[in-house]
């Protein structure tokens, strides 16, 4: 999508959330909450627009690696701002937030994708290279940290202790730095997508570049402000549902998903599933090896007890998401099948989420 299409949008969206913000009008009343939402929804699409103009201008797969890091440099600063806030009541808001958006991401974003690019190509190729290498990085760093802390000994229950915490820390960061390496530098042939452009970007020059990245910025930090003001709004709509505190998790996790999902679905039909899977599994990569060692640190310092361990219901779903999704990526190519498998998979996880 050319760049005049988005101009005006792109750069009023985060000036009037910004200014709404600051002036107070959120939080006195249904109304106002209402046009924070429709401000934070326009802000996260205005983000989508400033990453990928400034992805354009670096090249892959290092434009992936800037949306994919700035989706979790939002859900970082939202869950640790949130569990400052709440204290011991958000004990568990932390591995919901992480687990919801890891199963959005894997059946959610990366099912749209495969079913939009197979309705319109049939068939969609990728390397298989690369969704192996995700994929070996994801599966160990979701077991060490949402499953193993079920059957430690230290602590009594799904916790891990301090030292635990930050041997579990180093080891998500370990695994990450290497994957970013690997990526940028050993392999970085197994990320690159190799033709399938339908559509003619618009290429930037060096100043609406940076005008771009500042304008990202400023995009990321209203992001997270309105969304923690409207936290106890979604608390209060979730509360008079009558559904559990986990769907809070969810929805924040969705929120914080938007853009990178508008742009994975947006490569997808121009027939560029290789970015979309760079994208996706990037961003679940990055969210739960860099979320994990940020979330640890202030459980650590605040000295907040942090609820890691899923239950059994949810090692089920998370078990299943991950052998569908490694079995859908196995061939190197895709198709509607593929999609609307993991599709069902989310809607599962939701519906036992809001009927447990």
């Amino acid at each position: 999508m050319k760049l005049k299409e988005f101009l005006n949008y792109t750069y009023l969206f985060p000036v009037i959330a910004v200014i709404y913000y600051f002036t107070g009008f959120m939080g006195n009343g249904v109304v106002y909450d209402v046009i924070a939402g429709i401000l934070l929804i326009g802000s996260v699409l205005s983000a989508v627009h400033h990453a990928e103009v400034v992805a354009y201008k670096v090249g892959e797969p290092y434009g992936t690696i800037i949306l994919a890091l700035c989706i979790t440099i939002i859900e970082v600063a939202l869950i640790v701002s949130l569990m400052i806030a709440g204290g011991e009541q958000a004990i568990t808001l932390a591995r919901d937030t992480v687990f919801a958006a890891v199963m959005i991401i894997l059946n959610g974003i990366i099912g749209i994708c495969i079913l939009v690019g197979g309705v319109k190509y049939f068939e969609q190729f990728f390397a298989r290279t690369s969704a192996t290498t995700y994929l070996v990085s994801i599966v160990s760093i979701l077991v060490i940290t949402l499953v193993l802390p079920n059957f430690t000994s230290s602590v009594n229950g799904p916790y891990y202790n301090d030292a635990q915490l930050i041997f579990v820390s180093i080891a998500c960061l370990v695994i990450y730095g290497v994957f970013l390496m690997v990526q940028t530098v050993r392999h970085r042939s197994y990320f690159v997508p190799e033709g399938g452009d339908s559509e003619e970007y618009f290429i930037p020059n060096k100043t609406q570049a940076i005008l771009s990245f500042f304008f990202l910025i400023i995009c990321l930090v209203i992001v997270v402000l309105m969304a923690k003001g409207l936290s106890k709004s979604i608390e209060d709509m979730v509360q008079s549902m009558g559904a559990p505190k986990s769907l809070v998790g969810v929805i924040i996790a969705a929120v914080v998903l938007l853009p990178e999902c508008v742009a994975a679905i947006r490569a997808a039909r121009n027939n560029k599933i290789q970015s979309s899977l760079n994208l996706a599994l990037g961003s679940a990569l990055a969210s739960i090896g860099l979320t994990i060692p940020a979330i640890s640190a202030v459980s650590i310092v605040y000295d907040i007890p942090l609820v890691l361990g899923l239950d059994k219901k949810d090692i089920i779903l998370l078990t299943l998401s991950v052998f569908i999704v490694m079995l859908s990526l196995s061939r190197g190519k895709t198709n509607v099948l593929y999609g609307t498998v993991l599709l069902v998979n989310l809607a599962a996880y939701i519906f036992t989420v809001i009927v447990p």
